[in-house]
C-alpha cells in the first residue's frame, strides 16, 4: 500500500475510535480526503483502497483533474470546500456532488439558477464564519437562521448542514459547540467540522463530515500541482 494509502487507513481508525470515545456510532462521522493541489497521482493510491469521498478548493482545479480519475472510479462524491464565485456556480454544479462554501446571497441565488439550468441538485452546506473573521468567508452568526430559511425556502436548495473552519489560534471547541447549537436551531443534521489538526475533537462535538488534508496527503505543494490535466493514468 502506499504512504497515502497507509495513511487514509490510520486516519480512518482515528476516526472511527473518535467517534467509539464519544459514545457514537463508529461511522457517525464521514472522512473527505480533502486532495486540493495534489495531482492525479497523489490521488489514485486513495482511491484504490476503495475511499470515494473527496474535496477540492477551486472549481477549475476540479474541472482538470477529475474527469479521467471519475472515468475510473465514477462512484466518486465530489466536494467543494473552497470560496465560491457567483460566476463559477454552474461549473460547480455539474462538477461536485456537494457544495461545502454556500456564504452569502449572491452565491445561494447563483446557485439556486444553475441546479435549475443543469438538472443537477448537489447538497449544499451553509458555510458559518464562527470567529467574525474579516479575511475568512462565512455567513456571519447572527445571520444564520435567516440566511438558511431564505435558502431553503425561497431558493429552494437541498441545504443539508452547516460548515465552519475556526480561526488557526485557539481552542477550536468552542466554534463547534457554536456550530451544533446553530445546526440544531435551524434544524440541519449536518455537521462539516474538524479538519486534520483537530478532526477528534469535531467527532466528539457532534461532527459528521471531516474534510482531512495534509494528514492523508502529506504536505501541500507549493502550487496547484493538481490542475495539471490527468491524461495519463497508471
Amino acid at each position: 500500500m502506499s504512504d497515502a494509502g497507509v495513511r487514509l487507513a490510520g486516519v480512518a481508525a482515528r476516526l472511527r475510535a473518535a467517534c467509539a470515545r464519544a459514545g457514537r456510532p463508529e461511522d457517525a462521522a464521514a472522512l473527505v480526503a480533502v486532495s486540493k493541489f495534489h495531482g492525479a497521482d497523489a490521488v489514485l493510491p486513495a482511491l484504490r483502497t476503495g475511499h470515494l469521498r473527496f474535496a477540492e478548493n477551486r472549481v477549475q482545479e476540479a474541472q482538470t483533474k477529475w474527469p479521467a480519475l471519475r472515468e475510473r472510479y465514477p462512484h466518486v462524491e465530489l466536494h467543494l470546500i473552497g470560496s465560491l464565485q457567483s460566476n463559477k456556480a454552474a461549473d460547480a454544479v455539474r462538477v461536485f456532488d456537494v457544495v461545502q462554501s454556500v456564504d452569502r446571497p449572491k452565491v445561494a441565488t447563483a446557485l439556486a439558477r444553475a441546479m435549475d439550468r443543469e438538472g443537477r441538485r448537489p447538497r449544499c452546506y451553509v458555510q458559518v464564519n464562527t470567529g467574525a473573521e474579516g479575511q475568512k468567508g462565512g455567513i456571519a452568526v447572527g445571520e444564520v437562521a435567516a440566511f438558511v430559511k431564505e435558502c431553503r425556502e425561497t431558493l429552494d436548495l437541498p441545504v443539508a448542514g452547516l460548515m465552519c473552519i475556526p480561526p488557526a489560534a485557539g481552542d477550536p471547541a468552542p466554534h463547534f459547540r457554536l456550530l451544533r447549537s446553530l445546526a440544531a436551531d435551524t434544524g440541519l443534521p449536518g455537521l462539516s467540522m474538524g479538519m486534520s489538526g483537530d478532526f477528534e475533537t469535531a467527532v466528539a462535538e457532534g461532527s459528521t463530515l471531516v474534510r482531512v488534508g495534509s494528514a492523508v496527503f502529506g504536505a501541500r505543494p507549493a502550487g496547484p500541482a493538481g490542475a495539471a490535466p490527468a491524461t495519463e493514468l497508471p
